[in-house]
């Protein structure tokens, strides 16, 4: 797994060779691979040509693959520092003799902080003769003792080799994109980037070193914290509600329950079945609203207590430790924006509460009020009482005081309006689509990954495109979800259900095709597609995307969202074209795209390079509100 692995066999490189695109392979591995997805004939056409197996970046036909000599001469000395009993990596540290399973509650601990508080040792040489490293290497990630550090003062190969003082977490300086160093801090998307960053996705952006970034975050960190802090204060003030909250529905169902059950008993056999559907429906209710709510408190005290110890890690950094400085107060930054909990859906109203009502009138009209006063119950009416309303009967009860609630109570300070969604869709990713080398997390999360997962067969498993569809159907209406991406290529989008999940890599892929059509985003730009056509859209990042299908207008329309504030990317609907217009891909569905509204329509996703990963987003209240206005 580390940076002299080979991505394709997973060991330690053999005769490495580097590509134009800057990933390294074994020569072997790469010429097979060659071999494999090579046309027949030997020709490269379109549709033939190798890719990089982790960019996807075509490869030349005409490349020859050569030994990076850099490389070749720097793996002997890290093989010769493994250590013989287990193949690690030769960039591990030695592994302690006593594995931390085997220690004491508390030892591992104890040896962390040593660990810590102890010289970095040199990686070359032998395990229990390890003398303490004098520089570390941020290219070859391993630090050096002076006698080993002479090859990277004397070979001519390693004179762009970085060299800094001695680091323990070298691992953490290096780029998960590109695996080059972290140098610089761009403070347009937030984080560290290297070199290879700097030239490509942050070329525009405003880069600056690390050490400068961390004086600018030094002085924010006293402001910040306090804002920290006030949130810890809010959220165990809003948990304290919501524990209360969590009582008042406990309290109120036993006491409705109570009196259900003691009219019931006065009644005839006639009531007997009626009796259960009440006493059920009450705790229906119950349950739906404690698990709601009972949800909701979990989610604050876990955010608080992910703000606490985010508030904690930051502070113990240590001084000489920037990257990991940067780091922590980005994770922590990070979990400050998170979106809120969306409100209860049941916000004020209790409405079990309306079964005593109900159950007295049937008790003077007998059957002929069953059906009616059954169909009142599952209409949910508006006439529970509120949170306040059954707070103050459980208190003037408790003290045997009379019963006076307001006629117009106030609603509670943390109760708004509910939200309303008419269209608002919720979707769970279908595993029986993943590919093999998607790994989904529930049903909310996908990742593209290296190594294939062992699917259960399915014919409606996608086998040549890294692709994964929702399990829900679209065939009237309108439908509003949001896609959170979070690293990589992504390709968000809609497919017809009857589409053939084992088309070929050029015809299976979302917009490649007159059966779907998406937004992807290829590092740098955002890109429409549909029947093979591309537009290209001049728009800076969003994280989240929001998707707004009309079926029945046969449009589809893509919104970039941040901070509740959504800005039209692109919008794929008939136009009447503009005299003179020559715009391929508004021709393109101006002919064809009413035609994807045949089908029954799915959400589609595509991770088209091997880092892509994504997160089907909570709903923003203010987004289903702009929309719900339209």
């Amino acid at each position: 797994d580390g940076p002299f692995g080979c991505p394709i066999c997973l060991d330690l490189l053999k005769d490495p060779v580097t590509v134009p695109c800057g990933h390294t392979f074994c020569q072997e591995c790469l010429s097979a691979l060659r071999q494999r997805q090579g046309p027949p004939d030997g020709s490269v056409g379109a549709g033939g040509a190798v890719r990089c197996p982790l960019c996807q970046e075509p490869l030349p036909a005409e490349l020859r693959l050569r030994k990076n000599r850099a490389l070749c001469e720097l793996l002997p000395l890290l093989t010769a520092a493994s250590s013989p009993p287990s193949p690690v990596s030769p960039l591990s540290p030695p592994s302690h003799q006593s594995s931390p399973s085997s220690m004491a509650p508390g030892a591992e601990e104890k040896v962390e902080e040593e660990e810590e508080g102890a010289p970095v040792l040199c990686d070359v040489c032998p395990a229990g003769a390890r003398a303490a490293a004098a520089r570390s290497c941020l290219v070859c990630l391993a630090s050096f003792c002076g006698e080993h550090l002479e090859p990277h003062r004397r070979a001519p190969a390693f004179r762009a080799h970085r060299l800094v003082p001695p680091l323990r977490r070298l691992e953490e300086g290096l780029c998960p994109r590109h695996l080059q160093p972290l140098d610089g801090f761009c403070r347009t998307e937030q984080s560290c980037v290297c070199a290879r960053c700097r030239a490509h996705e942050h070329r525009a952006h405003d880069v600056v070193s690390l050490e400068k970034e961390r004086e600018h975050k030094e002085a924010q960190q006293a402001k910040f914290l306090r804002d920290v802090e006030n949130e810890l204060e809010e959220l165990a003030l809003t948990i304290a509600q919501a524990r209360k909250m969590v009582e008042l529905i406990k309290g109120a169902a036993t006491k409705e329950r109570g009196k259900v059950e003691k009219l019931f008993a006065e009644a005839s056999a006639l009531l007997a079945t009626f009796q259960k559907g009440v006493t059920g429906f009450i705790e229906d209710e119950e349950r739906s609203m404690l698990g709601e709510t009972e949800a909701n408190l979990r989610w604050k005290e876990d955010r608080r207590a992910k703000l606490a110890q985010g508030k904690e890690n930051l502070e113990n950094v240590p001084s000489t430790d920037t990257i990991y400085y940067l780091q922590e107060f980005q994770a922590l930054k990070a979990a400050m924006e998170e979106n809120p909990c969306p409100a209860l859906s049941f916000q004020n109203e209790l409405n079990f509460t309306k079964c005593t009502q109900a159950v007295s009138t049937v008790k003077e009209v007998l059957s002929a009020a069953c059906k009616t006063q059954w169909d009142r119950l599952q209409g949910k009416g508006n006439d529970g009482l509120s949170f306040q309303e059954t707070e103050e009967g459980l208190i003037t009860n408790s003290f045997g005081l009379e019963d006076q609630r307001s006629s117009s109570p106030n609603p509670l300070p943390w109760a708004g309006p509910p939200l309303t969604r008419p269209v608002a869709f919720i979707i769970d990713l279908d595993s029986d689509t993943a590919d093999k080398f998607i790994q989904l997390f529930g049903t909310k999360g996908a990742k593209r990954v290296l190594c294939p997962i062992p699917y259960p067969e399915s014919p409606t498993r996608f086998i040549n495109c890294e692709q994964v569809l929702g399990v829900n159907l679209m065939n009237r209406g309108n439908y509003y979800w949001e896609v959170e991406i979070i690293d990589g290529w992504v390709s968000i989008g809609v497919i017809a259900e009857d589409f053939d999940p084992q088309e070929s890599y050029n015809q299976g892929r979302l917009g490649r095709n007159e059966k779907s059509c998406c937004l992807q985003w290829n590092g740098e730009n955002y890109v429409a597609w549909f029947g093979g056509l591309e537009s290209v859209i001049q728009k800076p990042f969003f994280h989240t995307i929001g998707v707004f299908l009309e079926y029945s207008e046969k449009a589809l329309t893509f919104y970039g969202v941040k901070d509740s504030k959504m800005t039209c990317l692109q919008q794929l609907k008939f136009s009447t074209p503009l005299p003179g217009s020559c715009d391929r891909f508004q021709q393109k569905i101006n002919n064809r795209f009413a035609s994807l509204f045949l089908c029954k329509l799915k959400p589609a996703f595509f991770l088209e390079s091997v880092d892509a990963h994504l997160q089907i987003g909570p709903l923003k209240k203010d987004c289903v509100s702009v929309l719900k206005r339209r």
